[in-house]
């Protein structure tokens, strides 16, 4: 009597759709890698060296490197050229990123209509950001010299001349003025692409319904505007705590500190003091004030329906 080989059980494949997924999510990997690794190699990885590097302190005297916690933090927190740093820096981005804002989103729905030439005022606009900030900071130097062209055009209303940028009460003013023009094109582009995906449609039916110029504004633009609006408030103070090059080239923090932001103290304390691991710190608190003041804003930026 013979006896049948055992069967054996298929192997079972795995079904279609997910081997499907599956190769769609690795072919998504191989696509992020790329962004995947800038990311960790120039951003992650610098962040844990500065924290890690900001523990630390290097003697100057015998060369010797120490570790002490979070003495730096402590030294720092009690030094008041710090905080007046941090005072400045507030107030700079108090100010500047609504202004910028508010000029930005006022080109864009200026711009954004149809008539002639609409493409070469928003290219003109949109041009001081194409310019390297060091140069602009050369320009509005020339600008701003006590016989330079605005003092000039000022003694022709019969103001008299004005220290822009050697006066403690203008220099901080003066910068606004200065990086508003470098970056409210830049913001005005993004605004205009918001403007240009809300639908037609919203304003016909609040144009039906009786609502004026500025009704459908508040009432259509505004709110179907959040999103873009969120998102250019929060890379402008981003990019305004970062300001270096025009206090460099321009005021070297004064005078008398008025335009002394964090970062040209981070500079100034690394490469002038020579103190690297103080401003190490110093970088971590900036980027910790950065991050809470730009969670406050998504939190007041953020609608009730998407809470």
């Amino acid at each position: 009597m013979t006896t049948s080989p055992p069967r054996t059980s298929p192997t079972r494949t795995p079904p279609r759709p997910a081997r499907r997924r599956a190769s769609q999510g690795l072919a998504a990997l191989c696509f992020l890698a790329p962004a995947l690794l800038a990311l960790v190699v120039l951003r992650l990885l610098p962040a844990a060296m500065a924290l890690i590097s900001s523990a630390r302190h290097h003697s100057l005297v015998d060369g010797t490197t120490t570790f002490v916690g979070l003495g730096n933090y402590t030294d720092l927190f009690s030094d008041s050229q710090f905080w007046q740093s941090v005072q400045v820096t507030l107030l700079f981005s108090l100010v500047i990123n609504p202004l910028q804002v508010l000029i930005a989103l006022g080109l864009a729905v200026l711009l954004n209509r149809r008539f002639a030439g609409v493409r070469f005022w928003r290219s003109l606009v949109f041009a001081p950001i194409a310019v390297p900030p060091a140069v602009s900071a050369v320009i509005w130097g020339i600008l701003y010299r006590p016989e330079g062209p605005l003092n000039a055009i000022l003694g022709t209303l019969g103001i008299p001349p004005q220290p822009f940028l050697t006066s403690s009460e203008q220099a901080l003013l003066a910068l606004i003025v200065l990086m508003s023009w470098v970056g409210v094109g830049y913001w005005m582009m993004f605004l205009i692409a918001g403007l240009q995906d809300i639908p037609r449609e919203c304003y016909d039916a609040a144009a039906v319904d009786g609502a004026s110029a500025w009704q459908r504004f508040f009432h259509v633009t505004l709110p179907l505007l959040r999103r873009p609006l969120a998102f250019v408030l929060v890379a402008a103070t981003v990019a305004n705590f970062l300001v270096f090059a025009p206090v460099q080239l321009l005021t070297r923090g004064g005078p008398d500190g008025s335009t002394n932001l964090m970062m040209y103290d981070v500079f100034r304390r690394a490469y002038s003091v020579g103190d690297i691991n103080f401003a190490q710190a110093e970088v971590v608190v900036l980027v910790a004030i950065t991050l809470a003041v730009v969670v406050v804003q998504f939190r007041m930026m953020q609608g009730k329906g998407e809470e």
